[in-house]
């Protein structure tokens, strides 16, 4: 008798395991990229709050003034008005500001010697020429997730120093003038078309390692791409052709993009295949639709 009820809970287990759902695959997500901004992120609070050089400042909404009421308390109370940005709940870290997700509506007074601002999934609508103008050594500005619409060509002129600029997840239609030093662009998930990106946009870029354009409203690649780029991310856009000179030269045959690692087109109306000649440089075809 004990052995049947044995067998009889043996089939009931296997029956279930057998008609268990199967654990989902990894897919590969249209956010990799963002993925990869939100480490950065981490990674930077991080060692900056390992190191605590400068201690932590968190600005709270009784912080937040904006006046420029003359201060009549003692000389170290001036000093920590001048060195602290007027953010609404921000938090700096020895050269860093970060105010996530704190519904600000333009770009916040910064201390004078900010490298990194992180001001993502905020209200900011407008970036004018102002903004960055008196902050030289910013190297890496993140502006993803808000509600820019209008970016003045000056905006960031005066950032000799700028590395990383990410405008991704907001409303733009063009791309502003950009560093020369500027070594990653991310303008994924925006309006962007064609007509907004000028032909020497990129030209001048001479550091230019990593361009991410996805998921915009582009009708065609970008031209003049420097030699520097390793990744180009132009998918779910409205790229409809190409042509031999778009990443390669038709004029010169034995020309090679050896830095050019990952070109992702996939979700273009363009037949790839009908271009056999337009990658005859590259060392990887590109990701895409090469048949209908």
């Amino acid at each position: 008798m004990q052995s049947v009820f044995v067998c009889c809970t043996l089939f009931l287990f296997l029956s279930s395991a057998l008609s268990a759902p199967s654990v989902p695959q990894e897919t590969v997500s249209d956010y990799d990229d963002y993925i990869f901004e939100g480490q950065l992120f981490q990674q930077h609070f991080q060692k900056e709050q390992a190191n605590g050089r400068n201690g932590v400042a968190l600005i709270t909404r009784d912080r937040f003034k904006r006046s420029k009421e003359k201060a009549t308390n003692t000389t170290a109370a001036k000093e920590e008005d001048v060195d602290l940005p007027t953010c609404l709940l921000c938090v700096c870290l020895s050269g860093s500001v970060y105010c996530e997700e704190t519904d600000i509506e333009s770009v916040p007074p910064l201390p004078k010697e900010t490298s990194y601002l992180y001001a993502r999934f905020n209200k900011i609508k407008k970036i004018t020429a102002k903004d960055f103008a008196d902050f030289p050594t910013l190297r890496r500005i993140d502006l993803t997730g808000n509600l820019i619409e209008e970016i003045e060509d000056k905006a960031f002129e005066k950032l000799p120093l700028l590395e990383q600029l990410s405008l991704a997840e907001n409303k733009l239609n063009k791309i502003p003038a950009l560093p020369s030093k500027l070594t990653v662009f991310n303008a994924n998930h925006n309006q962007i078309k064609s007509k907004g990106i000028k032909a020497n946009a990129f030209k001048k870029l001479t550091n230019l390692a990593y361009l991410y354009l996805a998921n915009n409203q582009l009708e065609s690649v970008p031209s003049n791409l420097p030699e520097t780029l390793r990744i180009l991310h132009l998918q779910h856009n409205a790229i409809t052709s190409i042509t031999d000179d778009t990443f390669c030269k038709s004029n010169n045959t034995h020309y090679v993009r050896t830095l050019m690692d990952d070109i992702r087109m996939e979700g273009n109306p363009v037949i790839l295949g009908k271009y056999p000649n337009s990658f005859t440089c590259l060392k990887t075809l590109p990701s895409g639709s090469y048949f209908k």
